[in-house]
Formats: structure tokens, C-alpha cells, sequence
């Protein structure tokens, strides 16, 4: 009877102890999605840095930079910056027109550089470009096949790397120069700017900077105008890190400053008629210079004679005459005939008033850091600082300029005197010269359009997906560990409760 009552009692308790468990399990179950919950946190992990390789292949030169940026964005923008630069050995990729595959081999020591400075594990979605700009242009014009040919075997070259290639192509002058333009306003951070607090930010009340390039076969010419453009396709319109800007630009083909020198020296040769000695103003009292025809009109920026002997030798005797050499080169860069006037620029081009201040660039730069001239010097003594260059003796010249090679000292009094036509008789910088900053690089990287083209074909580089993860602290780990494996020891004891008090068994 005792036994009997004791068993009927424990029948009674089983489901009040089978509820206290199955409370016990719920309560703790909360407590542990409580904790999970309330102090949960999401942690941004670092994004990966990601490389892009252009090729500048200048007139003059190859150049090969290496940017870098996180595989996040702005406003659909990547933050680049320079890693390195590589000078390729030789001339320009258009000077291998009797040897293309020398121009594919010229790239390979620089590609080396970059291969080594790339993870091996990021080299396969690494991009590499190659932007050719005026002298392909002018060999394009001149022969499409051979350029072709050329931009074939660099092709091969770089396609033999294990990056990824997107192409070897000609820039037009008007890209080159929008491109330089988008470069010196990142890196002036004109665009966007870094804060305090780590935030990239669009700056307030910052005026936007114009660009003006100076190559060996053209020159351009980049600016936010004060007032809208209009004439038809002198303007570009773009959007970088959310806002909107219209650009004027424009190029001048033919008007760099080694095809300026050329277009000088033919000038004079037809001048001089059938003689063969020819005195030149802007080179120096008593140097001469040696010229065979075919050399001579060996360009499509000038117009050759209708008959001539391309084996005929012409010397160029210098007179250091800086006012004649300043009066020539004002013949050469037409000033006076412009349908828009006085909107105009040089050579009957559309212009609007310059505005705002200007970076100037590439031989800009390399000419006044010659003169001792950079970043900025008063209108008065650039102006007698050239005049008093021209018109030393080439002697004289030597002998303060010793390590300066023969093929860049004789054009120093020449290219200045052009650099001062086009922008005070061209651009019209007369009232507005100490806008002008004549510049190289700027935060460690180097002026040009390379980098603007980078920041505008990061807009077809995709960027990282999203890297952040989300968890709680680790001092809640030891809580919510302890809630988990007690859970579980009351669900194993209800388990075995159940089993060692089923009536059947």
C-alpha cells in the first residue's frame, strides 16, 4: 500500500518536474539569444589593397605607373595613389616604326618592376593599360598600318605577364587633356578630401584647378569655365565622387615643343632659300647644328618642299638674338586670325576666358626648373631670366651647365620663349600670370594624365563585395557559453527522466 502511494506520488510529480525542466531550458534559451543580441557589433575587416598599371607611351618616352587602392569605393570612385613609377629605356613606342618588336621589348624591364612590387596571389586581376598619345596620333595619320603594327607587338609583350591586360590604345588629345585635368584636382584634393575623424569628405567653397600639358607633340589646355561652353564639343562632362563638372579642353596637335622646335627650324630653312648655312636666333653664338632634309621634314606637322634632296645637309648656325627668337616664334603660333574673338585661344581655336588658378605640368615644369623659375616667379623676371639665357654664348652655356646634355641645353632659350608665347599670346594669361604654378608632382605623385585616367576606369573595376562581419564582444563569450551547455545539460536530464520513468518500460 506504502509503495503504492509513493509510485501514484511520483506519477503526479513527473509532469510538474517535466515543466520546471522545460521552463528552465526556455528561460535559459532567452538569456542566451539576450545576449547574443544586445551588444551585437559589426566590424568592418580591411579591405584588400588592389593594384592598376598604366603605360604612358609619350611622344618622347615611355613611362609605366603603378596605383593602388582599397577594394571599396567612393561614390563610385576608387581612392588611388601612386606606388611607383618605372622609365621605360629609349625613345617613344612611335620611334620603333623599322623595329616593332623592339617597342614590345622596351616595356619589359619596367613590367619586371611592376611584377615584383604586385602580390603574386593579386597579378591575374591586376589591370594593365597602355595609353599612347600624340606621336602615335601623328603616326597614325602619317601611316595607320605601322601604328597598328606597333601597338600589336606591345600587345604581345605585356599580354605575356600574368596581369590582366585591357588593352593598348591611342588617347585622343582631347582625353589626354581631361585626363591631366582629373589628375592635379585629385591630388590637390579638390574632388574629395580625408578628414580628421577618417571620413572622406567633397569640400566646401574650393575652387576647381585648370590643367595645362606641355608634351613633345602637342599641348593641352583643361579648365572649369566661368560661364557655360558654347561651341559644341569643346566641353566634356563628367562625374566624379557624386558631382558634376563641365570642362572645357582642347589640344593642339603639332604644338608640343619638340614638334614647335621643328616647325621653327623649317621656318627658317625656307626663309634662308638656297643657302646652306642658316643663322638660327635662339641657339647660341657659336654653336652649330647639322641637319640632313629628310630629318628636317620628317614629321606630318610640317609641310614639306615639292621637291627637295632628302640627303642634303644643312647647318644651323645660332646668333643668340632672344628678341628675333621671341618674334619667330609669335609667326609660328598664330594669334590674330580667330572667328571667336576675343574668346579665342591660338591657331582660330575656341577658347573661353581662363579661370581660376592652373597647374603647369610635364616640359612646362622641366623648362622653368631649368631657369629656376618653379613653382612661381613674378611675370617680370621670368621674362629677363629668358632673355638673359638667350643671349649668352653657347660656350658660356657649357661651362655652367656641364652635366646637361647638347640635345636639351640647345632648346632650353627656344622652348621658353614659345612656353611664354603660347600662354601670354595664346591663352591670354597677361593679367592673370601669377595663376599659373608650375608644378611636378604633387603629394608624391606625379602630374599627368595617367592618374586621372586610373580614377576614371576605377569606375569599371569592381570593387571587393561588402568585408564586414558581425558578432559579439569577447567578454560576453564566457556568459553565453556557460547558459548554452547548462541548456543542454537540463534538456540531457529531462531526456533521461523521461526514459527511466516511462510506465511501459
Amino acid at each position: 500500500m506504502v509503495k503504492k502511494n509513493i509510485t501514484d506520488m511520483g506519477l503526479q510529480m513527473k509532469p510538474f518536474l517535466l515543466g520546471t525542466a522545460f521552463a528552465g531550458v526556455a528561460c535559459t534559451t532567452i538569456i542566451v539569444l539576450i545576449l547574443s543580441l544586445a551588444n551585437r557589433q559589426t566590424l568592418d575587416q580591411p579591405y584588400l589593397t588592389q593594384y592598376g598599371i598604366v603605360f604612358d607611351a609619350g611622344s618622347t618616352h615611355t613611362a609605366l605607373f603603378l596605383y593602388q587602392w582599397l577594394g571599396n569605393k567612393d561614390n563610385n570612385t576608387g581612392i588611388v595613389s601612386q606606388k611607383l613609377s618605372c622609365d621605360v629605356d629609349g625613345d617613344g613606342i612611335s620611334s620603333y616604326v623599322k623595329n616593332p618588336p623592339g617597342a614590345g621589348e622596351s616595356l619589359k624591364k619596367c613590367l619586371d618592376v611592376a611584377k615584383a612590387a604586385v602580390p603574386a596571389e593579386q597579378q591575374k586581376t591586376t589591370p594593365v593599360y597602355l595609353g599612347a598619345t600624340a606621336g602615335m596620333r601623328l603616326l597614325s595619320i602619317e601611316n595607320q598600318g605601322q601604328a597598328d603594327t606597333i601597338l600589336k607587338e606591345v600587345t604581345n609583350t605585356i599580354q605575356s605577364y600574368p596581369f590582366d591586360f585591357r588593352g593598348a590604345r591611342i588617347l585622343t588629345g582631347m582625353e589626354e587633356g581631361i585626363y591631366g585635368w582629373i589628375t592635379i584636382n585629385y591630388l590637390s584634393e579638390r574632388f574629395i578630401k580625408h578628414t580628421f575623424e577618417g571620413k572622406w569628405v567633397h569640400p566646401k567653397s574650393v575652387q576647381i584647378l585648370g590643367a595645362l600639358d606641355l608634351g613633345g607633340s602637342s599641348t593641352q589646355i583643361s579648365f572649369a569655365p566661368k560661364d557655360p561652353v558654347n561651341v559644341s564639343g569643346s566641353a566634356f562632362t563628367l562625374q566624379l565622387y557624386g558631382y558634376k563638372y563641365e570642362v572645357y579642353t582642347h589640344s593642339y596637335l603639332c604644338y608640343g615643343k619638340d614638334q614647335a622646335m621643328r616647325k621653327l627650324q623649317v621656318q627658317l630653312h625656307k626663309m634662308a632659300g638656297s643657302s646652306s648655312v642658316i643663322n638660327h636666333p635662339c641657339y647660341h653664338k657659336n654653336y652649330n647644328l647639322n641637319v640632313t632634309l629628310a630629318d628636317l621634314y620628317n614629321s606630318p606637322c610640317v609641310e614639306k618642299p615639292t621637291s627637295f634632296v632628302p640627303t642634303t645637309t644643312i647647318t644651323f648656325t645660332g646668333t643668340s638674338n632672344s628678341s628675333l627668337c621671341l618674334s619667330l616664334m609669335e609667326d609660328i603660333v598664330n594669334v590674330t586670325s580667330c572667328p571667336f574673338s576675343p574668346n579665342c585661344g591660338f591657331n582660330g581655336v575656341y577658347q573661353p576666358p581662363v579661370n581660376g588658378e592652373f597647374f603647369a605640368f610635364s616640359a612646362y615644369f622641366y623648362t622653368f626648373e631649368f631657369f629656376g623659375l618653379v613653382p612661381k616667379a613674378e611675370l617680370a623676371k621670368v621674362l629677363a631670366t629668358i632673355d638673359t639665357h638667350c643671349s649668352k654664348s653657347w660656350s658660356i652655356l657649357v661651362a655652367e651647365y656641364p652635366k646637361i646634355k647638347e640635345k636639351y641645353l640647345k632648346d632650353y632659350c627656344a622652348s621658353a620663349h614659345y612656353i611664354m608665347t603660347i600662354l601670354l599670346k595664346g591663352y591670354k594669361f597677361n593679367n592673370t600670370w601669377d595663376k599659373i604654378s608650375f608644378e611636378k608632382q604633387v603629394a608624391d605623385t606625379d602630374v599627368g594624365w595617367t592618374l586621372g585616367y586610373m580614377l576614371n576606369l576605377t569606375n569599371l573595376i569592381p570593387s571587393e563585395p561588402s568585408r564586414a562581419i558581425t558578432g559579439v564582444p569577447y567578454s560576453q563569450w564566457p556568459a553565453q557559453i556557460f547558459f548554452i551547455v547548462f541548456a543542454l545539460f537540463l534538456s540531457l536530464l529531462i531526456i533521461i527522466f523521461m526514459f527511466i520513468n516511462n510506465p511501459k518500460h
